[in-house]
């Protein structure tokens, strides 16, 4: 019995002083490896949350366009810019004397014989207010007209179309020269009214929503307080350039003869110099620098940025960037 209780005893004692200091430093260890796994793994999310998002807005600023561009050259039933009247034509951009606002230049919304246009590496768009806009990034102006038809609206600038001719018009009902009846075989109405829309699209040195921060912004033809009006909008805040080439067709084989910057006048009739009858172009091809909002030390980003035809060079201000490119084909490109 006093043998079976010094046992017990001795079982008691506890831990030594050397067994202490092994269970503290291998405790220490483990501690030390849970904390460097949690650093690391943010540190992970923290980086693909922010190429996350600077993809998701490459990818939101790229969708806004094609979706407006591939539908250039949309009149309602037909595709035939030259068909429509009252649109711009050389020595008068506005011939019907139609309710255009001209704050961004005479025949900025009637020049529809353009249905894709810009400027190339600048801004001189007279739109007021004046903007404070990237200087060495391009703008692409897109005019079309809604695909559904709409009820006639005196505040807007619309077309009325049937499937050989159209007009612009702003009234209280569609042009008297276009018959709106059922045709009793097709069930279809012999015109339709469709609005007019013209967007510009360019790069801003300031986001109202991120101050700090370039962004994507467009100029927009819209009706506001019962007349036809231009809004400016703020699309994407993180853009920080665009630029666009256009696929022309000069020879009416329906191929791409040569890609050009916007303003060289090649289907522009309005150029004398460089314009070439016939001229349509066919597919546009765009470029968008997409940055992050906020700066993330560490990153070093040694690329040298060549977006379309000017060279934007290295960054060296920790701001995470992105470019993507796309062409795109102009549904109703057409001879």
């Amino acid at each position: 019995m006093i043998q079976t209780s010094k046992t017990m005893i001795r079982a008691q004692t506890g831990m030594t002083m050397v067994e202490l200091l092994v269970a503290l430093a291998i405790g220490s260890f483990l501690m030390i490896g849970a904390v460097q796994i949690y650093n690391q793994s943010r540190q992970a999310f923290v980086i693909n949350d922010s190429i996350a998002r600077v993809q998701e807005t490459a990818q939101f600023a790229m969708d806004t366009i094609e979706n407006d561009m591939r539908m250039a050259s949309n009149w309602g039933r037909t595709s035939r810019a030259l068909s429509v009247e009252g649109r711009s034509i050389l020595g008068d951009k506005n011939p019907r004397a139609l309710p255009e606002p001209n704050v961004c230049g005479d025949g900025w919304a009637l020049d529809i014989a353009l249905a894709v246009d810009g400027e190339n590496n600048s801004y001189t768009l007279p739109c007021l207010p004046q903007p404070a806009a990237q200087l060495n990034s391009d703008i692409i102006t897109v005019r079309r007209a809604t695909v559904a038809p709409v009820a006639v609206d005196s505040t807007r600038l619309q077309i009325q179309t049937t499937r050989i001719q159209g007009e612009i018009f702003s009234a209280v009902a569609p042009p008297a020269t276009f018959s709106t009846a059922i045709n009793p075989v097709t069930g279809q109405p012999a015109s339709t009214t469709h609005n007019l829309l013209v967007s510009s699209y360019y790069v801003a040195n300031n986001s109202d929503l991120i101050p700090g921060t370039p962004t994507l912004r467009r100029k927009r033809l819209t009706s506001v307080g019962g007349a036809p009006t231009i809004v400016d909008e703020e699309i994407a805040p993180g853009v920080e350039n665009i630029q666009i080439q256009l696929g022309v067709d000069v020879d009416a084989d329906n191929t791409v003869d040569r890609y050009v910057s916007p303003g060289e006048g090649v289907y522009d009739p309005n150029d004398a110099v460089n314009f070439i009858p016939g001229a349509r172009v066919i597919t546009a091809r765009i470029w968008l620098l997409v940055r992050g909002v906020t700066i993330e030390n560490g990153v070093i980003d040694p690329t040298d940025y060549e977006p379309g035809d000017v060279d934007l060079g290295t960054f060296n201000d920790s701001f995470r960037r992105m470019m993507v490119s796309k062409t795109i084909l102009l549904r109703n490109a057409r001879t």
